[in-house]
């Protein structure tokens, strides 16, 4: 039986919303609260190194709230030496090593492990020693998902961006071949005793296909879903995508 399928909620966008006003409101924080309650498993907050929508005060409360709960913290963050520091002070449940670019938008591929081994492995090493779990964010290439095993992480989550981008665009046969190439990500990352995850660009329509993918334990997703809020208020989107989900992984075969 495929294992349970969680959900991760992404509350960096709550944050965004703050800062083209300043102040205080909306809070993510609340976010964080109302997502819980929502169905949500645990929370991703990602701390750019620029700042742009969480802020290290946000990583506080976060950590604080989490950890009164006993539910789990997923830091995403850059390879850099400063993000480590604050990592390692706060000791989340879980640390994503991401790609960071100041000047894109979002994130926009994998974290290219096979070429940044010498600097990825040890910060892997820090952060599990300090009992953080560590995700890798990659591509599904083998190449890549290879090196995540070999820099001694716990977790891999694989890049659905360019899968959601085909099927929105109506590109069938893109959308086919990125489908299949997670699938196999996911299979040979399995094999070698990663966990997998998946994330970025999943919304109501591409949800399903990926949460099909019976070696995928974990979904995180963010910017559709604060949108969503905006539309259908941050519950309802959340509960939604949390339906969509349990109908789409693949049941316990019959005896």
């Amino acid at each position: 039986m495929p294992a349970p399928l969680r959900l991760g909620v992404n509350i960096d966008h709550v944050a965004t919303v703050r800062n083209a006003r300043g102040g205080t409101h909306p809070d993510p924080l609340r976010a964080a609260e109302i997502a819980l309650a929502a169905g949500a498993d645990g929370i991703t907050a990602h701390l750019r190194e620029d700042r742009r929508h969480i802020s290290d005060t946000d990583i506080d409360a976060l950590s604080a709230l989490l950890r009164a709960q006993a539910r789990p913290l997923n830091l995403e963050m850059a390879v850099t030496q400063e993000m480590l520091a604050i990592a390692l002070t706060h000791r989340p449940h879980a640390v994503c090593l991401v790609p960071e670019k100041r000047e894109e938008r979002t994130t926009e591929g994998g974290l290219d492990v096979v070429g940044g081994h010498n600097w990825i492995t040890p910060m892997v090493a820090r952060l599990s020693q300090a009992g953080s779990r560590v995700s890798l964010f990659i591509g599904a290439d083998p190449a890549q998902i290879d090196a995540a095993h070999r820099a001694g992480a716990a977790v891999v989550e694989l890049h659905t961006g360019a899968y959601c981008d085909a099927f929105r665009e109506g590109d069938d046969n893109a959308a086919t071949e990125e489908l299949a190439a997670l699938r196999a990500g996911a299979a040979r990352a399995a094999a070698l005793g990663l966990e997998g995850h998946a994330g970025h660009g999943i919304d109501y329509d591409t949800v399903g296909a990926i949460s099909a993918i019976p070696e995928v334990v974990e979904l995180n997703i963010g910017h559709f879903l604060i949108g969503e809020a905006v539309f259908v208020g941050l519950s309802p989107a959340i509960a939604r995508m949390r339906e969509l989900m349990d109908t789409a992984r693949p049941a316990e075969p019959m005896a």
